[in-house]
Formats: structure tokens, sequence, C-alpha cells
């Protein structure tokens, strides 16, 4: 497992955009972890949002923020960014990040992620 500590986030007007972070811990390297954001709305549960593979080639986006949303990752500074555009209220939820010991993941699932990030508040006023 690693520790992963995540920033950015807070409240923003419906349209705005976001640029959640998240990076290793020192003297832990991310570069052979498939990397992904949940989040988790009040009475929900916690939920996929993006994933993306070891080397950044493959990337996987739920439905609902296509086209909206994007994950990226530098190896280099141990860090996935989690680029959130025309946010809409729905879109209100803590956001974890999570690091996967599985270099390509198939389905996504939160049972292949074994670290958690702390989880970043995003709030979308409409």
């Amino acid at each position: 497992q690693v520790q992963l500590v995540a920033s950015g986030g807070g409240p923003v007007q419906a349209g705005g955009s976001f640029r959640p972070s998240c990076a290793a811990s020192v003297r832990r390297t991310l570069t052979t972890y498939s990397l992904g954001w949940f989040c988790q709305a009040p009475g929900k549960e916690r939920g996929f949002v993006v994933g993306i593979n070891w080397n950044g080639v493959s990337t996987h986006y739920a439905e609902s923020v296509k086209d909206r949303f994007t994950i990226s990752r530098d190896n280099a500074k141990n860090t996935v960014y989690l680029q959130m555009n025309s946010l809409k209220p729905e879109d209100t939820a803590v956001y974890y990040c999570a690091a996967s010991r599985y270099m390509d993941i198939a389905l996504w699932v939160r049972s292949d992620f074994g670290s958690w990030g702390q989880g970043t508040q995003v709030t979308v006023s409409s």
C-alpha cells in the first residue's frame, strides 16, 4: 500500500473548473500502479469516476463525466490529476484518489484499489 495525499477541492459555481491532484508519500513510487478517482455524495456509496493505467495509455471514465473530466498522471512527480470542467451541482461529492497494484485494470471496481487518499470536497453551486 501507498499513502496518498489529495488536494485541490473547494466550492465552485456551476460551469466552473477544478483540478484536484493526488501525490504519493515520500519514498513511494506510483509508476507501476493504476490510479483512479472515486466520489461519494451524501447518502450514497462511493463510486468510480475515472481511472488511468500505469503508463497513462489507457483511461476509463464513468458515463456521467465523459467529455467533462480528464485524468492524467505524471510518474516523475508521483502525482495524478483530475481536470474537472463544466461542473454541475450533481458533481458535488467528496473525491477520493486511489491506487491499485494492478498495472492494468479491466473493471475499475473499488475492490481493485488497496490504497486511498483522504478525500477532497468539491461543492458545486447552481
